[in-house]
């Protein structure tokens, strides 16, 4: 077996052997929610893993680089999502998934909850694995340049866009009001145009490591963000709950940062 190949069979049964434990809590707990928490988490477990079992990877600074941007946005992401569920009730997307399926939700909830996320972030950490395992010694480019801004970015619109939310959502007087200041001006979606530059910057990097062919890695997130568990989900609803919702969303770009469409009309798109 390839060096390349070992490290992604570990790293995948490290996963899933991860995931049955916390589906094992879910199950006590009674709260799906505690995958959400993981998911930073997840990424910096398979990095290192793949760090420690690849010995080559100690030689080169590229591999020591991508451990260090993803062990820097996990664990801020996994510690802010812990810090805003701790001592709330199930999030509302698996109460509906648990009232749909009833007595199924404890067996269904393995596959399409916890292993299924296992698989999505084992997919979109290839880039990672592939660049340390190859660990190519060729000094720091172009790639790795953008690919560092990139991320930068992502971090920035993930972190400020959390703490501008979480601070809004904080004060009792804005209680069912939308929240469209500060960087959500801009954006409906900062975190997730965050989260996307971050993938797309540690793929430039990776990219640069000899791991091009893992493409489809960013490409898989960049789909789910705005057409699965992204944008698409959050918005399903969220005019049902709030009403001011719609005109927000008609002044306003639905992913890439743009300056809003201070007329309002709905045929406004933005860049997204």
């Amino acid at each position: 077996m390839s060096p390349l190949a070992s490290a992604l069979l570990n790293s995948l049964l490290a996963v899933v052997a991860a995931l049955t434990c916390l589906w094992l809590v879910s199950l006590v707990r009674r709260d799906a929610s505690i995958i959400d928490p993981f998911w930073g988490t997840g990424f910096v477990l398979v990095t290192w893993m793949t760090l420690a079992a690849s010995p080559t990877a100690h030689s080169g600074g590229r591999p020591w680089l991508l451990t260090a941007l993803t062990t820097l946005w996990g664990v801020r992401l996994s510690l802010y999502l812990l810090w805003r569920n701790w001592g709330h009730d199930e999030d509302r997307r698996y109460r509906a998934m648990r009232d749909h399926h009833g007595r199924r939700f404890w067996w269904i909830s393995l596959g399409t909850v916890f292993l299924l996320q296992g698989v999505i972030l084992w997919i979109v950490s290839l880039p990672i694995q592939a660049a340390i395992v190859a660990a190519e010694s060729k000094p720091p480019g172009t790639l790795d340049l953008a690919g560092l801004t990139l991320w930068s970015l992502g971090l920035f619109f993930e972190s400020v866009g959390d703490y501008q939310m979480a601070g809004f959502q904080a004060d009792p007087g804005n209680a069912g009001r939308v929240m469209d200041r500060g960087l959500w001006r801009l954006t409906r979606h900062p975190n997730y145009f965050g989260d996307f530059c971050v993938w797309w910057g540690l793929y430039l990097i990776a990219s640069s490591g000899g791991a091009a062919w893992t493409i489809f890695s960013p490409l898989l997130m960049s789909f789910l963000l705005l057409k699965v568990s992204g944008v698409t989900l959050l918005e399903q609803t969220i005019t049902d709950r709030r009403p001011d919702y719609a005109a927000y969303q008609a002044r306003t770009s639905s992913f890439l940062p743009w300056p809003p469409n201070v007329s309002g009309r709905s045929d406004q798109t933005g860049p997204m």
